[in-house]
Parts: structure tokens; C-alpha cells; sequence
């Protein structure tokens, strides 16, 4: 057997929610989790003090599949298989859906990413190909890609890393192991562990909206 990879055309979706006030406004992009919607992580940057003043976009894994249980449409955003290609395909969409989120709204120069759980290694990845720059990753409960080298993270200026101290899917060794990493290349990292497990919770919530304080213009 011989195996051979294609690049064909794809449509992938997105939902944007305009801040409530008028004019140019910061960007905050979200990336879900496995088996999740946009709509879920939409939710999430909804629930952060302050974000009604950005532009909220959450974007859809472009490997969409049925909730067995629910029959409801979720989402990934790769698997092991053609794993590099996926990364890339992914990276250029999501540089797709920016370009295209600009056309569109009044916007600042002001873009930070957030992802939860695989979502994490996504927001990342897109955000180290980021042009122009972001200015910061919110991450909750997932990993820094391990592909992604020192001089890669580098472009990551800025970093909220935040964990549960009772998440079995990212555990502490994997978190120490990030801080460690996004330190070691220059980033501005927060750290920040709360007393729960794999969830967006009160604490992200509020060290999330600190954080948007902080960089918007």
C-alpha cells in the first residue's frame, strides 16, 4: 500500500460577538476543547469580567464529528494521523478567520488568544505564526505544544498559565514543565493554580480579566 496526502479546499466556521461599545475594539479569540463547540467557548470569554469591551471570536476545529451520547456537532482539532499537516492547515485558518474578522469590525491592534484544553496547544501554535504580533495567551488546563522551541515561543510575549490543582489531564509535571519553558524564552508568564479540576473556573475568571485589563488600550 501506498499512502499519499492532498491539499484540497475546506470550509471552516467561526462566531464573532461585537463589543457593546462602538469603534475600534481589542480582539480576544478563543479555541475549545476536544469535543467541544464554538459556542461553548464563546460562552467562556463571555463570562470574563471586561471581555463585553473586546471583540469575542471562537473558532471551530476544522475536524468536526457527532456527540455520540447527544448527536450534537463538536469538534477537534487534530489527531495523530498527519499530525503536521493538520498543524498546519489549522495555523492558516485561523490566520484566515483574523484577516477576515478584520475586514469585517472596527478593531485595535490588540489580538490575545485563549484556549482550553487541546484548545491550549492551538491558541499557542496560532499565536507563535501570529502577524502582526498577539499580545499575550490565555491557556487553561492543556499544554504548550512540545514541537514549539524556544526561540518559536519567544514570540508569546505575555502568558496566563493556569491549572486546577485537582486536573488529571494536565498534571502538575506538564504545568511546571510549561512555566518552566515560557520563562526560559522570554515570556511574560503569570502562573496561576486554583483548588479545582479540568474547568474554566472562577479564578481563571478573574486573573483572565486582570489580564485583558492590563493590555487593552
Amino acid at each position: 500500500m501506498i499512502e499519499r496526502a492532498i491539499a484540497v479546499q475546506t470550509h471552516g466556521r467561526y462566531l464573532v460577538e461585537p463589543p457593546s461599545g462602538s469603534g475600534p475594539a481589542p480582539m480576544l479569540v478563543g479555541f475549545h476543547g476536544y469535543a467541544e463547540s464554538p459556542e461553548v467557548q464563546l460562552d467562556r470569554l463571555r463570562t470574563i469580567p471586561g471581555a463585553d469591551h473586546w471583540l469575542c471570536v471562537a473558532v471551530q476545529g476544522l475536524h468536526r464529528f457527532y456527540q455520540r451520547r447527544t448527536s450534537d456537532i463538536v469538534s477537534s482539532w487534530m489527531t495523530r494521523q498527519d499530525r503536521e499537516l493538520a498543524i498546519a492547515d489549522n495555523v492558516a485558518f485561523v490566520a484566515e478567520v483574523i484577516a477576515a474578522v478584520r475586514d469585517e469590525w472596527p478593531h485595535s491592534s490588540t489580538v490575545i488568544y485563549a484556549g482550553f484544553s487541546q484548545g491550549v496547544a492551538m491558541a499557542y501554535r496560532a499565536a507563535a505564526a501570529a502577524m502582526p504580533p498577539v499580545a499575550g495567551v490565555i491557556s487553561v488546563g492543556g499544554d504548550v505544544p512540545p514541537e514549539l522551541d524556544k526561540t518559536v515561543l519567544s514570540r508569546v510575549p505575555a502568558a496566563l498559565l493556569c491549572r486546577g490543582n485537582k486536573d488529571l489531564l494536565y498534571q502538575k509535571t506538564a504545568y511546571e514543565n510549561d512555566l518552566r519553558r515560557l520563562q526560559e524564552a522570554g515570556t511574560n508568564v503569570r502562573p496561576t493554580e486554583f483548588d479545582g479540576g479540568h474547568e474554566w473556573a472562577t479564578d481563571v475568571l478573574n486573573a483572565a480579566s486582570q489580564f485583558l485589563r492590563e493590555r487593552r488600550p
